[in-house]
């Protein structure tokens, strides 16, 4: 980017946002309701409305969300920077939102709908991976310029992030504990930490189906990482036997498989990316920086659905 100062437009005056993180009140809408406003208006959008706010401002809180870029520097980059870190924290949460909810649905053996929230959850990993399309548009020159202002802040440290680690199965105790200082965030990592993941419980799904899983994969202790079974890989090929449209084990299994997939591709573009603007210096957050990233790009969430691959 050009080595300027940034213009940065004001588009909401501070000393006028509702700070409060409660919905805002709003009314209800219904079909007849809308019919009659298309009466009114002659099609074309509502534009008048009473008090100081309209109803897309308080239903999404856009002020206060738009006044949420505290930078800290001149640096041109800053801002991109800014905004892609917040667009990543919030699709993280959307996609953390869904993969707890597939893993209910596999609990309660509804694997038609726990197939189709895994469509969805690979929609949101490749759009958190098109990040890196605006994040790689960031010079090395223009990092330098507020990398600093940075203190040890890092990606590594996002709740959001490790929340989503977690519901995948990539247990970690160090990187939980960088939160038990965090009282209103604490509570919750530590139950995402200690619980199954998606994985465990569609093992668990496959044994209730009748497939042989030793039962230390069964019940195991949650906070260690995944490793690797023997029986899981015969109750995979198992289901592989019947790779057909309506065997929704099959189903199961390669939507997982294309999950991991995207999973690693972002985890790639990463590493990428990182390596183009800082090379091999120490990351922000006393990580080794891109030699962490490289290693951790090669992760499996689901270590035996590639493993039969040679066996297929």
């Amino acid at each position: 980017m050009p080595d300027i100062k940034p213009i940065i437009p004001n588009v909401v005056e501070a000393d006028g946002v509702v700070c409060s993180i409660t919905p805002r009140p709003m009314g209800k809408g219904s079909e007849s309701q809308r019919a009659k406003a298309v009466e009114q208006t002659g099609g074309m959008p509502m534009v008048d409305y009473e008090g100081k706010s309209n109803p897309y401002i308080d239903y999404q809180s856009t002020d206060l969300l738009h006044s949420l870029q505290h930078l800290r520097s001149d640096g041109y980059d800053e801002m991109c920077f800014y905004i892609m870190g917040q667009t990543k924290e919030l699709l993280f949460r959307g996609l953390h939102m869904e993969l707890v909810n597939a893993r209910d649905q596999v609990i309660k053996n509804n694997l038609s709908s726990a197939l189709v929230i895994l469509t969805r959850c690979k929609a949101y990993v490749d759009h958190i991976t098109d990040t890196w399309n605006v994040l790689g548009t960031i010079t090395s020159n223009g990092f330098n310029q507020f990398r600093d202002h940075l203190s040890t802040a890092s990606g590594q440290l996002s709740y959001m992030y490790r929340h989503v680690e977690f519901v995948l199965g990539n247990k970690n105790e160090r990187l939980a504990v960088a939160h038990r200082n965090v009282p209103h965030v604490w509570p919750a990592i530590k139950e995402s930490f200690e619980s199954p993941g998606l994985y465990d419980e569609a093992l668990r799904y496959l044994h209730r189906q009748g497939q042989a899983i030793d039962a230390d994969v069964l019940d195991r202790d949650w906070t260690k990482p995944y490793e690797s079974s023997e029986s899981v890989k015969q109750a995979w090929l198992a289901v592989y036997d019947n790779a057909a449209a309506d065997n929704l084990d099959y189903q199961l299994a390669e939507k997982l498989v294309a999950l991991d997939e995207a999973f690693s591709i972002y985890r790639w573009r990463h590493f990428v990316t990182v390596h183009k603007i800082i090379g091999y210096k120490p990351g922000t957050g006393g990580s080794a920086g891109v030699g962490w990233l490289e290693k951790i790009a090669h992760h499996r969430f689901f270590p035996e659905l590639w493993e039969i691959r040679d066996h297929l």
